[in-house]
């Protein structure tokens, strides 16, 4: 008796655990608007080709499967792939499987996911361990935007699901324009150069430091006005094919 009233009293509380996610409704439209724009149905079905920094990267998506690779050649002429799809990640060395210790998958997992995450922006925001909230609007460079901060539930937020985005949804274009995100260092980046490929708007940015490490990360865009950034690096991917 004793055991049903405990299967009870827990099963009452996953329930209200799932009950108590709720969805900001207008942090949703607003976001859904900047999917479309940026690519809409394209994303469920593409593959597309490009040089991320030393690497040749392919991501692709059909029917819910998808497969990130990226692939890189050693000073010793040794070629690295690392492929990462919904249930298994493998690592190769001249075509060869690596066995890899958990750091070093964690690592090399993480580095072809990381790449995928930002390349695939906005569509990557509909995934279920994403949570939206309208947190008001801005004015940047003369331009009004929205701002949608974003947080991760644990399952199925991957290893950094503890981090806090922030986005900057342009008022009447729909466009990501900004973004910003704590882990690793308070960095707030800016899109520049846009290239579609496939029917997706694939970005290029411009990556800043924000110097003020007390703020949030929904702020990070009054530090970057103020003149309290300071121009990292460029984040750049060349030479696209769509391989549809």
């Amino acid at each position: 008796m004793l055991r049903s009233i405990i299967a009870i009293v827990l099963l009452g509380a996953c329930w209200a655990c799932q009950e108590s996610k709720t969805n900001d409704a207008k942090a949703e439209k607003i976001i859904k608007e900047c999917i479309e724009t940026h690519g809409g149905a394209h994303y469920q079905d593409f593959d597309v080709s490009f040089d991320f920094r030393q690497f040749k990267v392919r991501l692709t998506q059909s029917q819910g499967k998808f497969s990130y690779e990226r692939q890189t050649t050693d000073t010793l002429n040794n070629t690295y792939k690392d492929v990462l799809t919904n249930d298994s990640f493998v690592r190769t060395m001249n075509g060869k499987p690596q066995a890899l210790s958990p750091k070093d998958t964690d690592k090399y997992r993480e580095g072809i996911n990381s790449i995928a995450y930002f390349v695939l922006l906005p569509y990557k925001l509909s995934e279920p361990a994403v949570n939206l909230a309208y947190v008001g609007e801005a004015t940047l460079e003369g331009q009004k935007y929205d701002k949608i901060k974003v947080t991760f539930d644990k399952e199925g937020g991957g290893k950094d699901h503890e981090d806090e985005f922030c986005y900057w949804i342009h008022q009447t274009k729909h466009t990501l324009d900004y973004l910003s995100y704590a882990n690793g260092g308070p960095r707030f980046r800016k899109a520049t150069k846009r290239e579609t490929v496939g029917g997706i708007v694939f970005q290029d940015y411009e990556n800043y430091e924000i110097l003020d490490t007390t703020i949030s990360t929904s702020d990070y865009d009054k530090a970057f006005i103020e003149g309290k950034s300071k121009l990292l690096s460029k984040i750049e991917q060349t030479n696209y094919v769509s391989n549809k």
